[in-house]
């Protein structure tokens, strides 16, 4: 009884083969913003059938398929299982919210308006079970006719942004596009307070990475000033960083803070190296503060006498205060001592601009 009871299983067992009809399995994720979509469906293809796929295979509307619980059925957007897409977080799709999640999808096509429907269901095979009462979003896009037939149905991500990009399906000679938008300015900032609590946050660099991307984004700027706190803290290590000190200095002058980030950098100074030190002083001068960038440039020239980065900012300090002859001298200082070609052109281009009299900043 026992080898019969398992010999009836093996019958009963089902093998991997190709999928029915030829169809191929297929997946294409891609990360938009720190949101990752992902879609897993099976191809069909033309073969033959050209003209006849859109409005006939694929019909309009909903149908009855004679197979399942779904009196009205949209067509599953691929074939055989469900077409299912996964976000990692909540987006919009078309503009309308959906939760981050793994959908079902299906299409109910028409030539002039194509409906979507992402289902609550992801798990029934094709759309022989489709219950509209498990729909979580419906939205209506328009299909656009293309000039090149596509063989075998593919999704592909196009127009992509840090926050779109737009989901096609692409079967024979139509396009079904729908633009997906993420949150990425709160998801990042979401992502920086999970991470800084956890071990990555034990060094200062991680804080002032945060802090530096809220100054380029121009956004969260009083949690970055937090953030800059610890990245300038003792306890993580970066009060002897010239980084993290003139990352702070950064984010009061953006929060109109002025005086107190020119008191940090003053501060700071000691322990910039020459290069930071040389870096600090081109920023003071594209915030047009000639004089101050001078004193900086001049601190580091007397500290690091000579070599070519010190020559390079003095010439800029004299341009930068309109002593152009005094440029010109620190330009011959610096000649002998350039590194590559790079910097031996830029250097060529200072000193042409500085004999017709004009300011090389």
């Amino acid at each position: 009884m026992i080898i019969s009871c398992c010999l009836l299983q093996q019958i009963h067992a089902q093998l991997t083969t190709l999928a029915s009809g030829g169809n191929k399995k297929a997946s294409v994720s891609e990360r938009i913003g720190l949101t990752d979509i992902s879609i897993h469906y099976d191809r069909p293809g033309v073969k033959g059938r050209d003209g006849q796929i859109w409005g006939k295979l694929v019909y309009v509307g909903y149908t009855n398929l004679g197979f399942g619980s779904a009196k009205a059925a949209p067509w599953r957007a691929g074939a055989n299982e469900n077409t299912t897409i996964e976000f990692s977080t909540s987006v919009k799709i078309e503009g309308q919210p959906l939760a981050a999640g793994k959908y079902g999808f299906f299409i109910a096509y028409d030539p002039n308006e194509c409906t979507l429907i992402f289902s609550k269901n992801s798990s029934s095979w094709g759309n022989f079970y489709y219950n509209d009462k498990e729909d979580a979003l419906r939205v209506k896009v328009k299909p656009v006719a293309t000039d090149k037939s596509v063989e075998w149905l593919k999704y592909e991500f196009m127009n992509e942004t840090d926050t779109t990009a737009s989901v096609a399906l692409e079967w024979e000679k139509l396009m079904i596009p729908f633009k997906v938008e993420v949150d990425y300015i709160n998801e990042q900032i979401a992502s920086f307070r999970r991470q800084l609590r956890s071990q990555t946050g034990f060094n200062w660099e991680p804080w002032d990475q945060a802090a530096q991307w809220s100054l380029q984004k121009n956004v969260n700027l009083d949690e970055a000033l937090l953030w800059s706190d610890s990245a300038t803290s003792q306890t993580f290590g970066g009060n002897q960083s010239f980084q993290a000190w003139s990352t702070k200095a950064q984010v009061l002058n953006k929060l109109n803070r002025g005086q107190e980030a020119d008191s940090i950098m003053k501060k700071a100074l000691p322990v910039a190296s020459m290069q930071e030190m040389h870096l600090y002083g081109r920023s003071l001068l594209a915030q047009k503060k000639p004089k101050e960038a001078f004193d900086i440039f001049k601190m580091n020239y007397d500290k690091h006498p000579n070599v070519f980065t010190t020559n390079m900012g003095m010439v800029r300090a004299y341009s930068g205060t309109g002593n152009y002859k005094k440029a010109l001298e620190f330009t011959q200082k610096a000649l002998p001592q350039v590194p590559d070609p790079i910097n031996k052109a830029s250097l060529d281009k200072m000193i042409k601009l500085l004999q017709d009299g004009k300011d090389v900043n």
